[in-house]
C-alpha cells in the first residue's frame, strides 16, 4: 500500500509533554528525600544521646544526672532498638511489639539480623564493665514517610491514566458523533440524485435498448439506494436476524465480480455446512464490499481476492485475502483509526465504520490477520454463530 497520509501531532511537543509528566510524577520522591535524610540523621542523633545516656547511668553516682539519664532512655517511644553485648547476645529491647517476641523465639533475632543490614551499631563504653552495642532501625514515623511519595506518585499515575482513558473516550466519541452526522448527511444528499435516476430508468424502459442494460442499470441505481439507506442506519442500532451467510456473501460476490476490472479474479470457498449469524444483511454486505474494493485498490486492479467461511467452535470465521501490496506493522495499527486513509483520495471511513458495524452491532471481530509486504494481506471476521430451533 502507498505511504499513508494522516496528520501527527508535533513530535518534540509530545515528548515535551511526557518528561513534564514524569517530572511531576517523581516530583515527591525528589521533595522528600532530603527530609527523609534529616529524620533519619536526627534518629540516630536521638539514638546517639540513648547510648550517653546509658553510659551515664553506669558510671555517675549523681542521682539528678541519673534521674535525667533515665528520663532520656524513657522518652524514645518510636525507635525500635536492640541492645546487645560485645559477644552479640541480646541484652534488652525497646519499641517491638513483645507479643510477636513472646509468640516466636527467633522473632528478636531475625530483627537483630535486619538492624545489622541496615545502620551501623552505636558503641556503648561501659568502662570496666565492658562494652554494648546498640543497634536500631527506622521508626514508625519515619517509615511512614518514606511510604507516602511513593503512595502520592501512586495516586498521581492513578489520576493521569484517568484522565486519559477519559480524554480518549471523549474523543472517540467525538469522533463517532463526526462519522454519524457525515453518513447520515452524506445519505440525505444521495436522496434527490438517486430519484432522478429511478425516474430516468423507468424513462429508458420506453425506448428500444436491450433488457440486460435496462436490467444492470436499474441493479446500479437500487444498489446506491442501498448504499443510502445504509449510511442512514450508521448511528441507530439494526434490526438483527439469523441470516445464513455463505448465501449472503455469494450475492455480493456475484454483485460485485461484474463491476470490478476483469483482471481481478475472485473465488469464494464456502464452508459446507450453513452457518447462520445474528446480523443485518445491508451492514454485513457492505462491510464485505468495503474489503474486497480495498483490496481491489491495494492490487492497483489486477489480481485474485480469495474469500473463505468456515466453522470454529461458536464462531464464524470470514477470510478476505487479496494479493497486493500488503501493510506495514505501523499502518495494520492505524487502519481502523477514523481518518486514517493510505489512497490518494479517501475519507479513512470505511474500515472504521466496518469495525464499528462488526464490533458493536454484530458483537464480532475484524481484524489483520496476516500481511504480508508485495505478498498480499489477509482480513478476518469473527461472528457469533446462531443455532436454529
Amino acid at each position: 500500500m502507498s505511504s499513508p497520509r494522516r496528520l501527527l501531532g508535533s513530535l518534540p511537543t509530545n515528548i515535551l509533554l511526557v518528561v513534564l509528566a514524569l517530572v511531576v510524577a517523581l516530583l515527591p520522591l525528589i521533595l522528600s528525600e532530603p527530609l527523609v535524610r534529616r529524620m533519619a540523621d536526627e534518629e540516630r542523633l536521638k539514638m546517639q544521646t540513648w547510648a550517653e545516656a546509658t553510659e551515664c547511668i553506669a558510671s555517675q553516682s549523681d542521682e539528678q544526672l541519673n534521674a535525667l539519664a533515665l528520663q532520656i532512655l524513657e522518652s524514645n517511644t518510636t525507635i525500635p532498638l536492640i541492645l546487645t553485648d560485645s559477644l552479640g547476645n541480646i541484652l534488652g529491647y525497646k519499641n517491638i511489639d513483645p507479643e510477636a517476641v513472646a509468640r516466636d523465639s527467633t522473632y528478636l533475632a531475625r530483627r537483630l539480623t535486619a538492624f545489622r543490614s541496615g545502620y551501623a551499631p552505636i558503641e556503648i563504653d561501659l568502662g570496666t564493665a565492658g562494652r554494648q552495642y546498640l543497634y536500631y532501625s527506622d521508626s514508625s514515623n519515619l517509615k511512614r514517610l518514606l511510604r507516602f511519595p511513593y503512595l502520592q506518585t501512586g495516586i498521581f499515575i492513578l489520576y493521569i491514566i484517568i484522565l486519559v482513558l477519559t480524554i480518549r473516550s471523549l474523543l472517540h466519541w467525538e469522533q463517532d458523533r463526526i462519522w454519524v452526522g457525515l453518513s447520515k448527511e452524506t445519505a440525505h444528499q444521495l436522496g434527490t440524485p438517486i430519484s432522478s435516476l429511478m425516474a430516468w430508468t423507468e424513462l429508458l424502459k420506453s425506448y428500444d435498448l436491450p433488457p440486460e442494460i435496462i436490467e444492470s442499470i436499474g441493479q446500479d441505481v437500487n444498489r446506491l439506494e442501498l448504499i443510502a439507506h445504509r449510511f442512514q442506519k450508521v448511528g441507530s442500532l439494526p434490526e438483527l436476524s439469523p441470516i445464513e451467510l455463505n448465501g449472503l456473501i455469494a450475492t455480493s460476490v456475484q454483485y460485485l465480480s461484474r463491476r470490478i476490472s476483469r483482471q481481478v479474479e475472485i473465488l469464494f470457498e464456502p464452508a459446507a455446512e450453513e452457518l447462520y449469524c445474528l446480523i443485518t444483511p445491508d451492514l454485513m454486505s457492505w462491510v464485505v464490499e468495503n474489503i474486497v474494493k480495498n483490496g481491489v485498490d491495494a492490487m492497483d486492479g489486477k489480481g485474485t481476492i480469495t474469500i473463505t467461511t468456515e466453522a470454529h467452535g461458536k464462531n464464524a470465521y470470514l477470510e478476505i485475502t487479496d494479493t497486493g501490496r500488503g501493510m506495514t506493522r505501523a499502518t495494520q495499527r492505524m487502519i481502523f483509526k477514523p481518518g486514517f486513509t493510505t489512497k490518494e483520495r479517501g475519507w479513512g471511513l470505511g474500515l472504521s465504520l466496518a469495525r464499528r458495524i462488526i464490533r458493536h452491532y454484530f458483537r464480532g471481530r475484524i481484524y489483520v490477520k496476516r500481511s504480508e509486504l508485495q505478498v498480499g494481506t489477509t482480513f478476518r471476521i469473527t461472528l457469533p454463530l446462531q443455532q436454529l430451533p
